[in-house]
This record gives C-alpha cells, sequence and structure tokens, in this order.
C-alpha cells in the first residue's frame, strides 16, 4: 500500500483496519468471507423491502406501477456519484441495476416485449435497460412490439431508434404515428460485433460468413483484412445467422454477445467492427407517462401547416426558451401527399415551465403537436 492508502495504523482508504499494513492472504480471504455475508444480508433486507412496497402499492393503488423509470434513473445516478472505485462507475451501476432487477421481480415480474429473434442486439438492450430478472418476450416485427404492449400482453417494449453509423429507424418512427404509447425510457448499446464459430467449425476451412447486411457492411474493412474470400451471406437477422451455424462445419456468424450466449457459441475474434464508437440508441415503450426525474428527454411528433416557413415557426420557440435539440427528423404523414410530420427530441421534461411554454407557444402554430413521452436520459 502506498502512503495515500494506509495510515500508521494500518487503515485502508475503504475504512478496513488491519493489525499490520501487510495482511496475509489468510486474513484477506477471511474478510472477505464477512464481506460477502454482510453484502448478502444486506441484499436480502432490500430484498424485503422491495416486498413492502409490493404490499403498500397493491393496498393503495387501483393500478399500480411497480417499474418507475424516474426512480431507477435517480438511484443509478446518485451510485454514480458516490462511487469511489476501484470499481468503475459503469460497473457499480449495472451491479444496482441488477439488483433493481431481481428486487422489482418480487414485487411483479415485468414482461418485456423486443424486436427478436433471440440473440438480437435489441435483446441486450432490453436486457441492459430492465436486467436479467425482467421476462423478456422476442417479436417479428417493431409493428408487433407496439402491438403486444397496447394490448398489455407486455408492459414495456424495447425497439430500435437511431444508429450512430446507419442513421434512424424510420419503421419506428412510422409506428409512432399511429400508437397511442409513450416513450418511457432510452437505452444506448455500443454495438460491439464478433466473429462467431460453433464447436464443430474447422476455422481453417471457414469459406462462408453470416450476417446482417449493415453487420457486414460494419464489419467490411477487417473481413477485407482476414477473409478475403470467404462468401459474405446477409440474412435477416445476426440472431440467425448465429442459428445457421450450427450446422455448417465451414462457417462463421458475426453476431454480438447475446447471440453467442444464446446459441452457445465461442467468440474468436471480439470487436471486429470498423467503427469502434458504433452505438445504437433504442427506445422504451409503455403507456404511463413517467414524472421528472432530473435529467430529462422529450420526444414530440409535430405536424405543420403547409406553409412558408412553418418548420422556423416551430423552432423560434426552443430557442427563444434556450431548449436544447437533440434529434430533428421527418416522416411522410400518410395518406397526405406531400405532407410531412417532425420528429424533434429535446432536453428537459413537458412538466418544466420552460418547456411547456414552449410546447403551448408552439401548438398554437401547428395542426397538431404530440407529446410521445417524456422519460429519464440513457443513464448507462
Amino acid at each position: 500500500m502506498s502512503n495515500s492508502d494506509s495510515t500508521t495504523n494500518g487503515t485502508a482508504k475503504n475504512g478496513w483496519l488491519f493489525n499490520s499494513t501487510k495482511p496475509s492472504l489468510d486474513q484477506i480471504r477471511t474478510r472477505i468471507d464477512s464481506v460477502d455475508q454482510e453484502i448478502h444480508r444486506l441484499l436480502n433486507e432490500r430484498a424485503t423491502l422491495a416486498e413492502h412496497v409490493a404490499i403498500s402499492k397493491k393496498a393503495n393503488e387501483d393500478s399500480p406501477l411497480f417499474y418507475r423509470p424516474e426512480r431507477e434513473a435517480q438511484v443509478l445516478r446518485a451510485v454514480m456519484q458516490r462511487n469511489q472505485g476501484p470499481l468503475s462507475n459503469e460497473t457499480v451501476a449495472r451491479l444496482f441495476r441488477e439488483i433493481m432487477s431481481a428486487c422489482l421481480a418480487l414485487e411483479a415480474p415485468q414482461t418485456v416485449a423486443y424486436l427478436g429473434p433471440q440473440g438480437t442486439f435489441t435483446q441486450g438492450a432490453a436486457l441492459k435497460h430492465f436486467g436479467a430478472d425482467a421476462v423478456t418476450v422476442p417479436i417479428a416485427n417493431i409493428d408487433e412490439v407496439f402491438r403486444e404492449v397496447e394490448s398489455g400482453n407486455a408492459h414495456y417494449g424495447v425497439v430500435p431508434i437511431e444508429n450512430s453509423s446507419e442513421g434512424v429507424v424510420n419503421h419506428t418512427l412510422d409506428s409512432f404515428i399511429s400508437s397511442p404509447l409513450n416513450v418511457i425510457g432510452e437505452v444506448e448499446l455500443r454495438i460491439h460485433q464478433n466473429l462467431l464459430i460453433s464447436d464443430t467449425t474447422r476455422v481453417d476451412s471457414i469459406t462462408r460468413i453470416y450476417s446482417h447486411q449493415q453487420s457486414l457492411a460494419q464489419c467490411r474493412k477487417w473481413l477485407d483484412g482476414h477473409f478475403p474470400k470467404a462468401e459474405r451471406v446477409a440474412v435477416s437477422s445476426n440472431a440467425e445467422a448465429a442459428r445457421k451455424i450450427k450446422s455448417e462445419w465451414h462457417s462463421a456468424a458475426i453476431a454480438g454477445e447475446v447471440a453467442a450466449k444464446e446459441y452457445d457459441l465461442t467468440i474468436l475474434n471480439a470487436k471486429i467492427e470498423d467503427n469502434p464508437n458504433n452505438t445504437t440508441r433504442f427506445l422504451i415503450i409503455g403507456r404511463e407517462a413517467v414524472p421528472v426525474s432530473g435529467d430529462d428527454k422529450t420526444s414530440l411528433l409535430i405536424a405543420a401547416h403547409d406553409k412558408a416557413g412553418a418548420l422556423l415557426d416551430i423552432l423560434q420557440p426552443f430557442a427563444k426558451h434556450g431548449i436544447s435539440l437533440t434529434s430533428i427528423e421527418t416522416r411522410p404523414a400518410l395518406p397526405d401527399k406531400w405532407a410531412y410530420v417532425f420528429f424533434i427530441d429535446l432536453v428537459g421534461h413537458q412538466d418544466q415551465p420552460h418547456v411547456r411554454a414552449a410546447l403551448d407557444e408552439i401548438r398554437a402554430t401547428v395542426k397538431e403537436l404530440r407529446v410521445l413521452g417524456s422519460y429519464p436520459r440513457a443513464v448507462l
């Protein structure tokens, strides 16, 4: 230990007291066992408190909400703010995410529909946001994810909205035009592509590589350098690619870690994407509104009048009230000809006075302004 890590009486920076500044391995292991027991006791205490929360909600609320996005975001932010290492802020937050997921499952298991099949990056986003104890259900397409949540078959849904390399997912935007659902959260997932093989793959005989078309494009340079002669076969999803190579000794797949675990495959080469910063943003959709969390975003759908300066009329109130916009997208307002709607993301919550004032001004100048949802900004 350095001088900064201990004092003359042997107290480490985390309050750990030894009789000497150089504890033996047996002393360290004994202390680890003691800490583990205390962690276990506190985990069970937290779980018991979660059960009491469920009892209280069921007794006092007609339709209780057990998953509270704003509360969980606040807890995770507090975890990261008070963290002093040596574990990273993100690592500690992920641990607490799983603790909260397990406790929420005791209160009321949450069913989460996601764009499938199993092993997709969207499943990875669902697990990152809700934790491993959520009941995740793969759905064939984005429209059906919306319908599962609208019908009540699923509490929440997870759909991709934009990729830093490929741009916006228009199918998701179009689904909001006809859906009454709200955006209640977002999650950002760093997209790492991996070359996967099965237990029967002959690595020196790989002549075919399966993946989704976008993933093949995102790994083009790496493939050119490492498998220039292998046939690149585009399939419907990376999960489908992972499934196909289980029965082909001469094939490999490009997919994420979730697919490798789901189909019991080995990662031969990790992080082979050409752009290491490739990230996809996903939206969490639900039926309820989310209160202010303290660091929020708001998504809007706006149908403007067909006139000169219509977009300027929309943008000026945001500038006037000091509101930062993070995204503006345009989609056709079908079935009308040459009519469009704007999808706008802004920093702030619709219940904050300056945001409310801007929206009131804009609402008076457009055909329709619909708040798709205010929700906590992605923590992890």
